[in-house]
């Protein structure tokens, strides 16, 4: 299965992190454009040069360890697609060029499931998607956050438990299931 990251899912690192884990555990197949990638960066630089480099530096790592990930979107799909928010049309375009089943995002509203149905794709949020994971494959999703919670821990000066992490990374129902 293959599945467009929206730029607001790659941002949150906790967030990324489960996503980006449980794709590397052979879950789903990520796909990104290289405006989405953009899009992150320049979310990310709104906390210094060193939040830049940081996303720069992750994007590198995810087009290395998938190198067929990031989908290049031809001249003109993007002018005969339809969304309520027209700057979110080059998240469907990505992932009708990318031959996706779907799109993770935490914009709802601008992505309504009778217009993505039209592509033959699906929406989820983050928390459903990979709680659905979880609900399939429990013990490697579980492995999969107690690495990303080792890391939290390592790289700020807070001793994390793994809910309310996760609840901050705006996954509650995976919180739940492993809180």
């Amino acid at each position: 299965m293959k599945v467009v990251l929206d730029a607001c899912v790659l941002y949150p690192t906790v967030m990324r992190e489960m996503l980006l884990g449980v794709a590397a555990h052979g879950a789903f197949a990520p796909l990104w454009s290289a405006r989405l990638l953009a899009e992150w960066q320049h979310t990310a630089a709104r906390h210094g040069p060193e939040g830049r480099a940081q996303a720069e530096a992750e994007a590198a790592r995810m087009a290395a360890r998938w190198p067929r990930g990031c989908t290049s979107v031809p001249a003109g799909l993007e002018a005969r697609l339809y969304l309520p928010d027209p700057g979110d049309i080059h998240v469907l375009a990505a992932a009708v060029a990318g031959h996706a089943d779907g799109i993770l995002t935490l914009n709802a509203r601008d992505f309504p499931r009778n217009i993505l149905a039209e592509e033959g794709l699906w929406r989820a949020d983050p928390d459903a998607f990979v709680h659905g994971i979880w609900r399939a494959q429990p013990a490697m999703v579980a492995a999969v956050a107690a690495q990303v919670l080792k890391t939290a821990r390592a790289l700020s000066a807070r001793d994390w438990q793994m809910r309310p992490l996760l609840k901050k990374a705006r996954l509650p129902r995976l919180a739940r299931a492993l809180g």
